[in-house]
């Protein structure tokens, strides 16, 4: 057993080791160069358009309601846990190459989700469907990396982030910072998911636009209070985080020190964990939007990518830098808590955020990957096989609870990152639809968009 983990453990440093990370981080550059540098000329047109209700379109919900049950699923445990890792591993110096994954991620999280929209199909149960495995299939024209992606995102949403990480995170929040019983919050947690679920793409939606933007609101209040508080060294935190970036980290504190391709290989990887861009989960929900166009919605996306990272992230990873978290023993939630802890000057007020903010983000990212994990068992078994996810996808949240095995976590690793593999192809084979798509849409079709944004602004 031991050598069947070790092997799994080397399977998992290869995967997600630099082929995978250079793959993500260029097909980003990639696009960000061929499309003209769009998510920097047209991120102003794109916040408007989040906000701004689509005039037509066929869809189930709203651009802005596909846009948060997307950030239900990104924003979450990687926000306040992947960050105090990548620092602790790599520096400060992490925080800038997680905002160079962010930066070109929002090119790729743009074009995997225009594709999603235009090759999107209608299910028997008369709703959209949509993602990675479509666009491999009638885009690309191959069944076999479409069913891989759709079982390796359904492994994903059974075994990696759509249950057991989420769970242990909220009950464990729930006990060190309100003394519940793990058991009880087990059974609350699961009758909550159950009733969310099982409504469907509406429901989760509805809970998602209400929830993720007031918990990203509480969460990014929270990180600014620290940061005023702080604010004399604010300069100094972000001068660190450059020049970090590039030299080696010394070891300081319980911080046991850095080179440059580890901030580098730290900041990318769980810059890529928290905003997803390049996994293909993110195009799932896109395709669920109602909308006449794929560059609107892809648009619209790549803001998600924007607010959990360039956002959300830098906030946390700046709390850590200002407050010296990052250099003391701790790790994971326990430095974040930290943070707050001393950056709020309250041991009882800092950390009750931190808790609130793991709890509520974790369960929308289980609402979330519940409605990914359908959308594969869709696609693999038809809508007949829809309930029969849902109890199992249940079961695995309640028994979340009782599950402790790090064989587990080796292999939702494993198939989270194997998931990226089919939909880089995908990307990368249609990359002229993408460049033709957008070219079309800005020559002919944004016009009108954008002028009558700019007149309500």
């Amino acid at each position: 057993m031991n050598n069947f983990q070790a092997l799994l453990q080397s399977l998992d440093s290869f995967i997600w080791g630099p082929p995978l990370l250079i793959l993500l981080v260029g097909t980003g550059a990639y696009y960000t160069f061929r499309l003209g540098l769009l998510q920097f000329r047209h991120l102003p047109t794109a916040l408007k358009m989040v906000f701004t209700k689509s005039a037509s379109g066929k869809g189930d919900i709203s651009s802005f309601a596909a846009l948060c049950t997307a950030l239900s699923a990104t924003i979450g445990t990687g926000n306040i846990v992947g960050v105090a890792t990548a620092i602790k591993l790599g520096g400060p110096g992490a925080l800038f190459w997680m905002w160079l994954a962010a930066v070109f991620g929002m090119a790729t999280k743009y074009a995997e989700c225009l594709l999603s929209v235009k090759y999107r199909k209608i299910d028997a149960n008369g709703q959209m469907v949509g993602g990675p495995m479509y666009y491999l299939r009638y885009g690309v024209g191959s069944k076999t990396l479409a069913t891989l992606f759709a079982v390796f995102a359904l492994g994903v949403a059974f075994f990696g982030i759509g249950t057991f990480p989420q769970v242990n995170a909220i009950l464990d929040a729930s006990q060190l910072s309100f003394g519940a019983s793990r058991e009880v919050s087990a059974i609350i947690l699961t009758l909550l998911v159950a009733v969310v679920t099982i409504g469907g793409i509406k429901s989760i939606s509805n809970v998602a636009g209400k929830v993720v933007p007031a918990m990203a609101l509480f969460y990014i209040l929270a990180c600014i209070m620290v940061l005023v508080s702080n604010a004399e060294h604010l300069l100094g935190a972000l001068q660190l985080v450059i020049t970090s970036a590039f030299t080696s980290t010394a070891a300081t504190g319980g911080f046991l020190g850095a080179g440059i391709m580890l901030a580098i290989q730290s900041g990318i990887a769980r810059g890529v964990f928290s905003n997803e861009s390049g996994l293909g989960s993110a195009p799932m929900a896109a395709a669920a939007a109602k909308t006449d166009s794929c560059v609107r919605q892809g648009l619209i996306s790549m803001t998600g990518t924007f607010f959990d990272t360039i956002i959300i992230c830098t906030m946390t990873g700046l709390a850590l830098i200002l407050t010296g978290a990052w250099q003391t023993d701790l790790a994971g939630a326990a430095m974040t808590t930290h943070a707050f802890s001393v950056g709020l000057s309250s041991s009882t007020i800092g950390p009750m955020m931190v808790s609130i903010g793991l709890i509520f983000f974790a369960f929308t990212t289980i609402l979330g990957w519940n409605y990914y994990g359908e959308r594969c068992v869709v696609y693999l078994f038809g809508t007949k096989g829809i309930m029969t996810y849902k109890a199992i996808f249940i079961a695995l949240v309640g028994s979340g609870a009782f599950l402790h095995l790090d064989l587990i976590w080796i292999i939702a690793d494993i198939v989270n990152g194997l998931m990226a593999v089919p939909n880089l192809i995908g990307l990368i084979a249609l990359r002229h639809v993408v460049i033709e798509e957008t070219k079309l849409y800005f020559n002919l079709g944004a016009d009108s968009d954008i002028n009558k944004l700019k007149a309500e602004s």
